[in-house]
């Protein structure tokens, strides 16, 4: 869950000036089953079924690439379970990626630490498969929590705990609403646009890119001294300058939802992920209840959350 200051952990941002970016992760999950093969081959089963001799004939590119920079070449079947659906903005490509690699290295008992595995993740969407892909999914998915991330030029992440208090951690759970609006939308269609504008020296895109930046350091500065009326209201600003970025970053339907949402209660909210559909996230510290029945009878679906706090895991290993 994005909490300010996404955006900057693209590389056509940060090799220039640095990222900066908070967010948390949430008890939604993408489940990797791992098992040794007993034919030959190779066996993965996500939305499809692959059965293949070998990692460069496999065609889910994550899954591909995994295997090849772990080095196994055969003997094991793989099965993913998703908790939400691809291509809403939650950040399930870059769980995915996370999970796969550590099961892999669980199955060969190679010890990773989450920032490596992070690392080599991020390296398998920018590097590998050149994906207009950023750092901060990989990183949240492996390192779990709320915590803040800074993002050198050279694209070293420094990972800081924020340590909020538990009745900050209550409170955003219980007022942060997460409604699902049934639009899927390609991830690296709205970034690759995204990229696109800041690496050519738009200077709009740039100049907003550096306030999503600064909303995202006071975000931080709200929420540690819990002052989160402020920390709904760095949201609505983030929502005004992030649609100044690209022009398809929401949409007439996605207009009238939010507004609906802030004339009824809502501080602040923005689309999760890229933009342009997926899953609408507001802040509302009064008239929830009123608000979610409204938003039902537009045909949104709420998804409850809470934060986890252990990141991607093993959690069973025979």
């Amino acid at each position: 869950m994005p909490l300010g200051g996404g955006g900057t952990d693209l590389p056509s941002y940060y090799t220039q000036y640095g990222g900066f970016f908070i967010s948390g992760a949430i008890n939604k999950y993408m489940y990797i089953a791992l098992n040794k093969r007993f034919e030959p081959g190779l066996r993965i089963s996500y939305s499809q079924t692959e059965i293949e001799d070998n990692p460069d004939s496999i065609k889910h590119p994550s899954v591909r690439e995994a295997l090849k920079l772990v080095g196994i070449r055969e003997g094991i079947e793989i099965v993913s379970i998703a908790d939400a659906p691809a291509s809403t903005g939650l950040g399930s490509s870059g769980s995915f990626t996370v999970g796969i690699l550590n099961a892999l290295y669980a199955y060969e008992r190679i010890t990773k630490t989450p920032h490596e595995v992070a690392e080599e993740a991020c390296d398998i969407a920018i590097n590998r498969l050149h994906e207009p892909s950023g750092k901060q999914d990989e990183f949240v998915a492996s390192f779990g929590g709320v915590r803040a991330y800074y993002v050198g030029k050279d694209g070293n992440v420094r990972v800081e705990d924020m340590r909020l208090r538990d009745e900050v951690i209550a409170e955003l759970e219980s007022n942060i609403l997460m409604f699902y609006t049934g639009i899927k939308r390609s991830s690296g269609e709205v970034l690759g646009r995204q990229q696109k504008h800041v690496a050519n020296q738009n200077a709009n895109a740039v100049e907003k890119m550096h306030a999503i930046k600064k909303i995202g350091e006071e975000s931080k500065r709200a929420l540690e001294i819990g002052d989160l009326t402020r920390f709904g209201e760095l949201l609505h600003e983030h929502w005004v300058t992030k649609r100044g970025v690209t022009d398809n970053m929401s949409s007439d339907s996605i207009d009238r939802w939010y507004d609906i949402a802030r004339e009824n209660g809502a501080i602040g909210g923005k689309i999760m992920g890229a933009g342009g559909g997926g899953f609408l996230m507001l802040y509302c510290d009064d008239g929830r209840q009123n608000l979610r029945s409204l938003l039902s009878k537009e045909g949104l679906v709420e998804y409850r959350f809470r934060f986890d706090f252990e990141g991607s895991k093993v959690v069973y290993n025979i």
